[in-house]
């Protein structure tokens, strides 16, 4: 290798110069740098005085290290004569390059990127959005680190190497904490008490539909489950975090809570199948007397039907309390305990299930009853077709019952044996990877209890006759072999297993929603990670025992039913809504999803709620609509990434390349005003804007609807000053949405005031949205000494405003300006001077349409140079604003040219003619002495003095802005408010003329609005 660096050693190679190349090969002789001299120093030993120690290496039994390369003996170089004293001179020095080199290479920590290495574990949480931990220790954990390239300094606390920490925990994996879980919650009392009675009264094929239209909702649900929940880590709350995170924390608590009512709910629904098999099995246990109901036959037959005795209300109720008092006792006990008792209540009901098909096959016995045929085709038959009628509220068939049957009836009472899907997600904070175990455990137990439902069809109804299974309420027990008791015992842990896990769910997710701190009435239910939410389990179970009082299997039904449509749609409808934006973060594992079935699948839920009961999907929709406006009423704002907040943003990137660039026509022209909050730097620190700006910003919207840009320039290093800007940003924002205004604060810092404004005007707003309006108060204060900088830079940033086309609003009396609840009597008079496009004539009827000047009236003052004008303009306004739709009262003023003012001398003002002349000596004096100031100032610093300005037109434009001043003064004593056009700053004339001009102009009007247009309309007459 030539010239090049040694890759082994880390030795830059000794450069061969041109003498090398004219030496003769005599005088060559062959060097190895692999001898002692260019070997790798010893370590250095350690120091007998008090030094630091070398840095131990690791052990290598301590972890798992990549195998070291073998040291692979460099090519030999030849080098010249002429340059071996040159070597050995350096070999001094390269052995110092070594030792330093192997120093930085020992003590490298990336220090040169400044922040937290990427292959930091504190890095990676922290760029991932999690809470970065604390230094972690193998005491607490084994952990086993694989070190690349070398081992992991154990004096390195910032684990700055790249490891791979295996650390160990005791989370659920797919089968138990996804699959069994589901599992239970599926395959729960529906199937054992309800199925066959259901394909009893609604025929085989009817059945099919029924099962098939439940399955394929929750089918669609669960591919909808699975994307999203592979999209990222999920905490704890399962489907709330989904939906939450998908379509806002309003929605996500709405339909939250809503499902967690529905897994409540559902806690009593299978305590009181768990009771009411146990009642049917053992009639001895019950407390009080069996009610008893008559059935007259269906069919002819020989012998009369025995009576049908169902177990009374109380019983239910007495038992029901007491189960659930149990069950969360258990719950009480943490997900351990509940892991350990969850196999023990599924074992039997997966041995009943197989018991059941097993005396399904052997059926037809010699002590089986008449009605169990044995599996025939002609009973498959006969049951194929529907037999809709009406039951009492037990569910036996009677011509006098008081329920009617039919499919959309059935349908409600069947859903529940398909709920249960969400049973994993609501337990993802304990799962070890949700992303991999939701999506498999989830869909697996949905087809697994899909299919045995579809078997189960042909086999209940080929087994036994009609009457069997309308009247036979264990049917499933009656059937199974070798004994019923088997089954029964099945069907009891298994509704126990299900309202188990119902009862673990819904507390969590209850947790989950008051942890958000979303609403502040939830604080009572929070539970930190790692801690049981006990008093979350306390209200459920208060909530479940209510329910079981009812003590009616098929009146809680259609409600659970609601509460987990109404869930499953919102799932739904998240990944509808994560697939149609299509964010650069929507990149779910699970890639077996489209935006249709998301689409299908809401409008399946929403369909089979109308078709269960209309009024049931009205309420619940309607409370689900109640705990969402109380949410966005009391609850707190987060930010949680949203969808919606992505389909705004889209939908205002597509709103603003629609807009374009191109000049908005005067019909759809918005003001978007730039509000500069603290200009002239009269505001303490802490004070992020004037309390009455907003009230001005609201002023020039209609209704308050349009954009406010709320500004702040703040002097200095933007290095320096970089986090005193963001604060200050966030104390803007505050005080806008404390002020109900609609805008965004910016803070920006720049080296002066002026060029941080020309910044910003250059610079703020994308495309048509950019401001048209520059809103400021009035610098009053720009004679004193601290001040002095004031007057140049008003006239800059009006100049600046007129260089970038943007119209001018400045407010004098911002301290007097009313409030939004203020009451304002008088008028609103506008003096018109010069053609600005209409915009103070839109200012007024925007300031009008405010409730605090409701009741003011609109003078319209046209100023004119002679008298022979008056009439002419007078009419021409008058046409105009007829013509804009605008009621004002037109009102011409003439006003003589300054070479006849002296003429003019008995002309009464309203400031009376000493007061005014007294004011124009003192405007003059004041412009003299700076003049003087000045040019004393440049003598003395050897600087070229400023042109002079033209005494005359001073004169003039003093007496100008004094006679305006003096008719203001004399025709809007009454007035609310004063606008009068803003003259721009003369050119050649000293800022602090400009000042003087405009003192005289706002001198004794308490509430006035200089307004400066731009080169283009803002008012048409069309339509």
């Amino acid at each position: 290798m030539e010239n090049g660096n040694n890759p082994q050693d880390g030795i830059p190679l000794q450069e061969v110069g041109p003498r090398a190349s004219s030496a003769s090969a005599s005088e060559m002789t062959p060097v190895d740098l692999s001898s002692p001299t260019h070997a790798r120093p010893a370590p250095a030993p350690t120091p007998a005085g008090g030094g630091s120690p070398t840095r131990a290496r690791s052990p290598p039994s301590s972890r798992v290290v990549a195998p070291t390369p073998p040291r692979i003996t460099p090519p030999r170089v030849l080098v010249s004569e002429s340059h071996k004293s040159v070597g050995r001179n350096n070999g001094e020095s390269q052995t110092l390059s070594h030792e330093a080199f192997e120093r930085a290479q020992r003590e490298s920590k990336l220090e040169l990127f400044e922040v937290d290495a990427l292959v930091d574990v504190r890095g990676l949480k922290s760029m991932g959005g999690q809470q970065p931990s604390a230094a972690y220790s193998t005491e607490d954990s084994e952990d086993v680190a694989i070190t690349l390239g070398r081992p992991r300094d154990p004096d390195d606390a910032t684990g700055s190497y790249i490891s791979l920490v295996q650390q160990r925990n005791t989370k659920l994996g797919t089968l138990m904490g996804v699959f069994i879980p589901c599992l239970q919650n599926i395959l729960g009392i529906i199937f054992y008490i309800r199925f066959s009675w259901i394909v009893g009264i609604a025929g085989v094929w009817q059945s099919l539909l029924l099962v098939s239209l439940c399955c394929f909702c929750t089918f669609l649900t669960g591919i909808s489950l699975s994307a999203i929940a592979t999209n990222g880590a999920m905490k704890g709350g399962g489907p709330y975090y989904l939906i939450g995170r998908a379509l806002g924390p309003e929605v996500g608590v709405s339909i939250g809570l809503c499902f967690f009512l529905g897994n409540a709910v559902a806690g009593s629904l299978y305590v009181l199948g768990a009771v009411e098999t146990f009642l049917d099995a053992v009639p001895q246990a019950g407390l009080f007397q069996q009610h008893v109901t008559e059935l007259p036959s269906l069919t002819p037959s020989p012998t009369p039907q025995s009576p049908i005795l169902s177990p009374s209300l109380h019983d239910l109720q007495v038992y029901g309390v007491i189960v659930t008092v149990i069950l969360c006792l258990i719950v009480f006990g943490g997900v351990k305990i509940i892991n350990k008792v969850g196999p023990a209540f599924l074992i039997p009901v997966l041995l009943s299930v197989v018991l059941i098909f097993v005396g399904i096959f052997s059926a037809g016995r010699i002590n089986d009853k008449p009605g169990i045929t044995g599996l025939k085709y002609s009973t498959l038959k006969d049951n194929w077709g529907s037999q809709y009628q009406r039951t009492d509220r037990a569910g036996v068939p009677s011509p006098n019952g008081s329920i009617y049957w039919n499919f959309d009836g059935l349908l409600g009472l069947f859903f529940p044996a398909v709920t249960g899907i969400m049973a994993g997600s609501n337990r993802s904070a304990s799962l070890r990877d949700t992303q991999r175990s939701i999506p498999v455990g989830t869909l697996s137990a949905i087809g697994s209890t899909t299919v045995l439902y579809v078997v189960s069809i042909f086999m209940f109804g080929a087994v036994a006759t009609r009457d069997q299974l309308l009247t036979d309420r264990l049917l499933t027990a009656t059937v199974a072999w070798p004994v019923p008791a088997v089954v029964q015992i099945g069907i009891i842990l298994s509704t126990l297993g299900a309202a188990l896990q119902s009862l673990t769910g819904a507390p969590r997710l209850l947790a989950a929603i008051a942890n958000d701190d979303i609403l502040p009435v939830l604080k009572y239910f929070k539970a930190p990670d790692g801690t049981e939410p006990h008093l979350a389990t306390l209200f459920t179970m208060l909530i479940c025992a209510s329910c079981v009082i009812l003590g009616d299997l098929d009146l809680v039904t259609p409600v659970i039913t609601m509460f987990f449509l109404l869930c499953y749609g919102g799932v739904n409808l998240s990944c509808l809504l994560l697939d149609l934006l299509d964010a650069p973060s929507w990149r779910p594992r699970w890639k077996y999803h489209h935006w249709f079935l998301s689409l299908l699948g809401a409008v399946v839920c929403v369909a089979i709620m109308f078709l269960i009961s209309w009024i049931f999907t009205i309420v619940s929709l309607v409370l689900a609509s109640l705990i969402y406006w109380y949410v966005s009423i009391k609850g707190k704002g987060g930010d949680w990434g949203d969808g919606f907040k992505s389909a705004y943003f889209q939908l205002a990137l597509r709103s603003l390349r629609s807009l374009g660039a191109t000049q908005v026509h005067p019909k759809n022209w918005y003001p978007i005003p730039l509000i500069f909050c603290k200009p002239w730097g009269i505001l303490p620190s802490d004070v992020p804007c004037h309390p009455k700006l907003a009230d001005f910003a609201n002023c020039m919207k209609k209704k308050g609807r349009g954009m406010s840009i709320f500004v702040s320039i703040m002097e200095g290093d933007y290095k320096d000053k970089a986090e005193d800007a963001r604060q200050a940003s966030r104390l803007l924002s505050t005080y806008i949405d404390y002020k109900n205004c609609e805008g965004v604060a910016e803070v920006i810092v720049a080296v002066n005031m002026w060029e941080g404004f020309r910044g910003i005007v250059q610079t703020m707003g994308l495309g048509n949205l950019k401001p048209n309006i520059v809103c400021m108060r009035y610098p009053e204060i720009w004679r004193e000494e601290r001040h002095s900088d004031i007057p140049e830079n008003f006239v800059r940033i009006i100049n600046d405003c007129s260089t970038a086309n943007k119209a001018v609003v400045i407010v004098k009396g911002l301290d007097e300006w009313p409030g939004e609840f203020q009451k304002q009597y008088g008028t609103i008079d506008l003096y018109w001077i010069v053609r600005d496009g209409g915009l103070m004539l839109l200012l007024s009827q925007l300031l009008r349409a405010k409730d605090s000047f409701e009741s003011c009236k609109i003078q319209v003052f046209c100023i004119a140079e002679e008298d022979t004008e008056a009439e002419e303009l007078k009419a021409d306004v008058r046409k105009f604003l007829y013509d804009l739709r605008m009621l004002a009262e037109v009102i011409v003023v003439t006003m003589k040219s300054w070479e006849t003012h002296q003429e003019d001398s008995t002309e009464s003002t309203g400031r009376g003619k000493e007061d005014a002349m007294e004011a124009f000596a003192l405007a003059r004096k004041r412009i003299t002495a700076r003049a003087e100031a000045q040019r004393a100032t440049a003598r003395s610093q050897n600087i070229s003095e400023s042109a002079p300005y033209d005494e005359e037109k001073v004169n003039k434009f003093l007496y100008t802005t004094l006679k305006l001043n003096s008719i203001i003064q004399r025709y809007s004593r009454t007035a609310a408010v004063v606008l009068v056009s803003l003259p721009p700053p003369p050119r050649h004339h000293p800022a602090y003329c400009y000042m003087e001009y405009m003192d005289l102009l706002v001198d004794r009007i308490p509430r006035l609005l200089m307004v400066r247009g731009y080169r283009r309309d803002v008012v048409t007459i069309f339509t």
